[in-house]
């Protein structure tokens, strides 16, 4: 029987571990971290094709309480963008007949590692990736005995060790922006800004590289799946998950060692500098202070002949170890149960023999390419937009065109 060791517990390889467990492939996930609670707890957006791949990868009870535990894009107000005074500048399409789904991280990472079962072994920092004197694809731990097995798949992040061993240097480079995230639940706002943010996800854009994006999320009132017994949801209420994006500089850098109060106050002072108003940071300024976090945007090159630059052979990785992309499109954690579900697919039938996993991993990279280009570009695409105005042009034709936009805007509304 072929085995399969993975290296990373976050979503792409608990997803792969819980796919190959339930087509009865063995296989162990060694994560560094001791609680898969240990995580950042914002949330990510499934979209269908994301949905149909955890439905193959995971257990019917599973993938029902998943549903239960996600809050449904159709139950939400369209989206909104704003400038930096909060001035309504324009709505997303309807999201009436959208079957995405957002849910919490710390949520879905729970339940993938319960599909997962006692093939996660946690508190495994991985050192050294390889082989042995055999030819077996072998991964080394700080403090723990090396793991064989028939194929080694590297699910170990943007800073992935597997991927940098397969590559011979890092997979991806700084995109950048700093970014800052937190949670706020709506009843800590003011009722106007209750109001104003709605039950629905938004954009403000304010010129020198400054943005805020604010999500919705509310699993228990919008439950994608409405079977509040199955719910295990970490928000409980209506919450306002945030990021906030800056360009990279020495004062962004600055903020990355602050945390809790302080980042929040340093980073509220920040867009305070830059012109934003007051009301529409009240969101930052109300958040738990024990949420907020910051973090460099990574990304990969968007062009897929560029992904995965190795030979194929019995050691492979994939999501954001293959193609790192900007939380910006909201489509790579989706994109990494994509590609478990892929790889899961591809091994059916392998077996352990050493040519047929090695075609088997073939087939998988040159879909993963495709895929991981297709989201960082999307995702790229935001990221240009935002630095686009941190230019001397870009930041005047914000300052004179969002006023104009958010007039014309009002005056439609009239209508």
């Amino acid at each position: 029987m072929v085995r399969v060791v993975v290296v990373g517990g976050g979503i792409g390889g608990l997803a792969l571990g819980a796919g190959l467990r339930r087509r009865g492939i063995e296989v162990a996930v060694f994560d560094r971290d001791t609680d898969v609670a240990a995580t950042g707890g914002y949330h990510i957006t499934l979209d269908q094709r994301a949905q149909t791949a955890l439905r193959e990868l995971l257990p019917p009870e599973v993938f029902e309480r998943l549903l239960a535990s996600s809050s449904a894009l159709r139950l939400r107000d369209r989206d909104a963008f704003w400038d930096r005074r909060g001035r309504l500048l324009g709505h997303g399409p309807d999201l009436g007949a959208d079957p995405s789904a957002d849910i919490d991280r710390i949520t879905l990472r729970t339940l993938l590692a319960e599909a997962v079962g006692d093939d996660l072994h946690l508190g495994r920092t991985a050192t050294g990736v390889g082989h042995d004197d055999h030819g077996t694809p072998r991964v080394e731990f700080a403090d723990a005995a090396p793991a064989t097995g028939d194929l080694l798949v590297g699910a170990d992040g943007t800073h992935s060790l597997v991927a940098r061993h397969l590559a011979g240097g890092p997979t991806n480079t700084p995109a950048g922006i700093i970014g800052f995230s937190g949670r706020t639940p709506l009843p800590s706002l003011s009722r106007s800004e209750r109001e104003r943010l709605g039950p629905r996800s938004g954009l403000a854009l304010g010129g020198h590289g400054a943005a805020l994006y604010v999500g919705y999320l509310d699993p228990v009132g919008n439950a994608a799946l409405d079977r509040p017994e199955l719910c295990m949801a970490l928000t409980t209420g209506p919450t306002y998950i945030w990021g906030a994006m800056l360009p990279e500089s020495s004062a962004t850098d600055a903020l990355r060692g602050l945390h809790g109060e302080a980042l929040r106050a340093a980073l509220i002072a920040r867009f305070a500098e830059l012109g934003w108003s007051e009301h529409v940071l009240e969101v930052l300024d109300r958040a738990d202070p024990h949420t907020v976090a910051a973090f460099r945007f990574n990304a990969a090159s968007p062009r897929a002949r560029e992904l995965a630059p190795w030979p194929a052979g019995r050691i492979t990785a994939l999501g954001d170890a293959v193609h790192a992309t900007p939380p910006t499109a909201g489509m790579g954690a989706g994109a990494a149960v994509r590609d478990a579900a892929d790889l899961v697919e591809n091994l059916g039938g392998a077996g352990a023999d050493p040519a047929a996993l090695t075609a088997a991993v073939d087939r998988f990279e040159a879909a993963m390419r495709l895929r991981g280009s297709e989201v960082i570009t999307r995702g790229m695409m935001t990221v240009r937009w935002i630095l686009a105005t941190d230019t001397v042009l870009g930041a005047a034709a914000t300052t004179l065109t969002t006023p104009l936009l958010a007039a014309a805007t009002r005056l439609l509304h009239r209508r």
